[in-house]
């Protein structure tokens, strides 16, 4: 089977980002970014969507958080993208309804090639450690504009503020594992157009 893996760098004169994926993997992660929480949630996707991950970011949080996660979010979009090569033989959507405690959150994505985001997640303004929480909603944003995908992201339930954005995580990172999976019944882009665009 060919490595469905991918290395993408994004600098700018904001941040400096390095991503690396492996579709494939056992849910190993490497990452270091200026921002713990943001870090803590990028290892819950690889852990929870059973990837390889490596992330090396630096960014201008003497700012705020806001040009790095977002960032973070372009490059790992770009490079799940990469990884996926034509998409031939996945599932193509994924879907996942997750419980933290008193928290409930559903994550669906398609695999699409038509970049679309839906977030029904009211947060308040406030933070987790150092990171403003507002900004799940700028990551995923960003993931799902870059990796050209369809996800939905909507709370049922919860009112724990690291409750709700880390099991946002761990639901998205399990709808990734389901829609980026290859599908052994599978022949072909699963499109009855032949392509996914």
């Amino acid at each position: 089977m060919i490595a469905r893996s991918a290395k993408v760098e994004r600098k700018t004169r904001e941040t400096n980002i390095r991503v690396e994926v492996n579709l494939d993997g056992s849910g190993v992660s490497n990452i270091v970014t200026p921002l713990p929480f943001l870090s803590h949630m990028l290892d819950q996707i690889a852990r929870h969507g059973s990837l390889d991950l490596s992330v090396h970011a630096e960014g201008d949080v003497e700012i705020d958080g806001h040009h790095t996660t977002e960032d973070i979010g372009i490059v790992l979009g770009k490079a799940v993208l990469d990884a996926l090569g034509d998409r031939s033989g996945i599932r193509r959507y994924g879907s996942a309804t997750l419980p933290m405690d008193e928290a409930l959150v559903s994550a669906a994505l398609d695999l699409s090639g038509r970049p679309f985001f839906v977030w029904r997640v009211p947060l308040p303004k406030a933070k987790i450690g150092t990171w403003d929480v507002e900004l799940a909603e700028v990551f995923f944003e960003a993931f799902a504009r870059s990796c050209q995908a369809n996800l939905h992201v909507v709370l049922h339930e919860g009112h724990n503020l690291h409750h709700i954005v880390e099991i946002s995580f761990k639901a998205f990172a399990k709808a990734l594992r389901m829609a980026s999976e290859l599908d052994p019944r599978a022949s072909g882009v699963p499109s009855t157009k032949g392509m996914l665009v």
